[in-house]
Order: structure tokens, then C-alpha cells, then sequence
């Protein structure tokens, strides 16, 4: 409760941060115009709930890396990210985010994540972290550049109990790097993310003194202003830079996610998406498959 209230008292102290300079207005729908590259106005709120669930039945940590059948794992991610507006200039936004998640391994089907059981050795879930965020544009003449900055304070005490992984035990600072290029015919957009974590803090956490790199590029084609279609390739690298005093938690693993998916916009103020990705190759990581599916509403 008291890590909640600190990062609410942040997240009210950084109203008082502005700027001033221009404004452009669009008439576009919010899926073509708010990539996250684009930052809000002032007064503007972007409310986004995402879930993810990851399932997986095969893995590349069998003898000497190679794959191995395993009973299914799976793991569900809801996240709630908010943001506002703050600066005339609109080159500052602020936010909050918050994560809850759903685990079961051992087999069983893929939904039960759901049934949120608290099954000792099978299942655990519940509120897991949460994280003030910054999110700015830090080069005036490139306004479809921007960066977002979060610092993510764990709500756990362990990240695995009697066999069951919930999520990381330690702190992670974030950076996400965001670009986005519209080609001229207006049908096609390119959007590039590069995501920087680097985790520290809790000696015990599997990723302590490791920094996780992110790269990705999503391809979207807007058949209209109200619907895209696209596809996305990612690629996830967990760099270690030396365990704890024990000599423990000294891993690195990599691995890369091809996918697709679809957005639509319901209203003025709210769209859906839908994504599916693939673990296609990788190194000490599981080889599994991603099913999301998001609503965010613009105002």
C-alpha cells in the first residue's frame, strides 16, 4: 500500500511539470494518428487495457539447449497503462502503469489462468507491480520520435513459490523507444519500437544485474481510416551482467517472435486490437505462442 500511494503521489506531482509551444490538431481516427509515437495534448487521456496470455508446450532448455515436450505452461498478463497530457507544447505526457498476472504450469488447459485457483504447486496470481511513467519527445524537430521512461517497483516478495513462477521479484528501469514513418500514399505505416529493461535490486530475481533489449517492427496497411491490418517481427535478448555474490542468476536467453493481428475503431474514443505471435527460434526460452487482445480509449 505504501509503494501504491508513492507512485500516485509522483504520478499528481508531475502535473505541475509543463511547456508551451505549438499544437496541431487531426482529423484522423485515433489508430492512425495516436501510434505511440505521437504524444497527447494537455488534458488528453489515453487509457489502455491489454491482455496477454502465453502458452507453451515445448522449450529449448532440454540438454545442451535443445527442444523438449513439456506440459503446458501458461501465463496471462493484464496490464492497465494511463496517461495524460500535461505540457501546451505537447512534448510531455505522464502516466501510471500497472500489471496483474495469472500463472499455471504442470499441464492442464490453456484457460486455466482464469480461474485465478491459487492451486499450491500449480497456479498462483495477483497484482504484481506497478510504475510511475515519463513519457517525452526530446527532439522538437522530429515529433513522431519519442521516449518513455518507467520505473516498474515490484508488489511480490517471491518470485517462485513451491514450483510456481508469478514475476520478477526485483526493480526494472525502462526506456522504450518509439518511430513511426507514414509512406505517402497514406495506406501504409511502419512503426519501430526498441524496448530497454534493465533489472537490478533483488539479488534472488532470475534476471538480477541483466539488461533485456527489444527491437520490433510492425508493417500496418489501413484498408480505411477505422481498420488496419499488420504484421510484426520482434526479437528479445536477456544480456547478463554477472550473478549475485553466490555466483547464482548468472543467465541470458534470446529469442524471436513473428506475429500478426488487426485494429479497429468502435468509436470516436475507443478501438480494439487483436494480436497473435510465435516463438520461432531462441536460446534457453520457451517456444510458445501469444494470444492478446486490447482495448484503449482516447479522450
Amino acid at each position: 500500500m505504501k509503494k501504491i500511494i508513492l507512485a500516485l503521489a509522483l504520478f499528481i506531482g508531475f502535473q505541475g511539470f509543463s511547456q508551451e509551444g505549438d499544437d496541431d490538431d487531426t482529423t484522423k481516427s485515433v489508430i492512425q494518428a495516436y501510434t505511440p509515437s505521437i504524444l497527447l495534448k494537455k488534458g488528453q487521456w489515453d487509457i489502455k487495457w491489454f491482455n496477454n496470455l502465453y502458452t507453451e508446450t515445448k522449450d529449448l532448455f532440454g540438454p545442451n539447449g535443445t527442444k523438449r515436450t513439456i506440459p503446458r505452461n501458461s501465463f496471462f498478463t493484464s496490464s492497465l497503462d494511463i496517461f495524460t497530457g500535461i505540457s501546451d507544447n505537447r512534448r510531455v505526457n505522464i502516466g501510471l502503469l500497472l500489471e496483474f498476472r495469472s500463472n499455471v504450469v504442470g499441464g492442464g488447459n490453456a484457460f486455466d489462468v482464469f480461474s485465478f485457483s491459487g492451486r499450491r504447486g500449480v497456479s498462483r496470481s495477483g497484482l504484481t507491480s506497478f510504475a510511475p511513467a515519463i513519457k517525452f519527445n526530446p527532439i522538437k524537430s522530429v515529433g513522431n520520435f519519442t521516449v518513455q521512461t518507467a520505473f516498474h517497483i515490484p508488489l511480490i516478495d517471491n518470485e517462485t513459490e513451491n514450483g510456481v513462477f508469478l514475476d520478477q521479484d526485483g526493480y526494472i528501469l525502462q526506456n522504450r523507444f518509439f518511430y513511426d514513418y507514414n509512406f505517402p500514399s497514406g495506406d501504409w505505416q511502419l512503426f519501430t519500437e526498441l524496448n530497454t529493461e534493465y533489472n537490478f535490486g533483488e539479488q534472488s530475481s532470475f534476471a538480477y544485474n541483466s539488461l533485456r533489449l527489444t527491437p520490433g517492427a510492425f508493417l500496418s496497411y489501413f484498408p480505411s481510416s477505422k481498420f488496419t491490418v499488420l504484421g510484426f517481427v520482434q526479437h528479445l535478448q536477456l544480456i547478463s551482467f554477472g550473478g549475485n555474490d553466490l555466483g547464482q542468476n548468472d543467465f541470458s536467453q534470446n529469442a524471436t517472435i513473428l506475429g500478426g493481428g488487426a485494429k479497429y475503431q468502435l468509436t470516436k474514443e475507443l478501438n480494439i486490437e487483436f494480436l497473435y505471435s510465435n516463438f520461432v527460434r531462441g536460446k534457453d526460452t520457451g517456444l510458445g505462442q501469444t494470444f492478446n487482445i486490447g482495448l484503449r480509449a482516447l479522450f
